[in-house]
């Protein structure tokens, strides 16, 4: 929920949702130096726009399923498949989908793919 300080009760809200649906938990996490992660989103809030960029997790290792497995070609290349579909349906700017390029031919290198493998 994006809203403003001055017009919203924010905390009112989050008690509204705790009651209406005890069997759901409900937390609140508020952005931190204009920006939030959501998902595998880091969302920042400009002056008049929000802006997107990936989002990893510490933890993550980027290993997906290396080439020479033996599993179906259609599971190795579903990681890849998302990788590329999600630089091309999320709003990134040009430098960001231009380090989110260069991030996934890293993770399928890597893996021992073939980094020119089509998207």
């Amino acid at each position: 929920m994006i809203y403003k300080n001055n017009l919203t009760n924010i905390e009112g809200i989050l008690n509204l949702f705790k009651n209406l649906t005890p069997g759901l938990v409900f937390t609140l996490e508020r952005e931190q130096d204009r920006k939030i992660n959501f998902l595998d989103l880091t969302i920042t809030r400009g002056a008049s726009e929000l802006t997107f960029e990936i989002f990893r997790k510490p933890t993550a290792t980027d290993t997906i399923i290396p080439n020479d497995s033996y599993h179906p070609l259609g599971q190795k290349l579903a990681d890849i498949r998302y990788f590329a579909n999600r630089i091309h349906i999320y709003n990134l700017n040009h430098l960001q989908k231009q380090k989110e390029i260069d991030i996934v031919k890293q993770i399928i290198h890597k893996n021992k793919y073939n980094t020119s493998i089509p998207k």
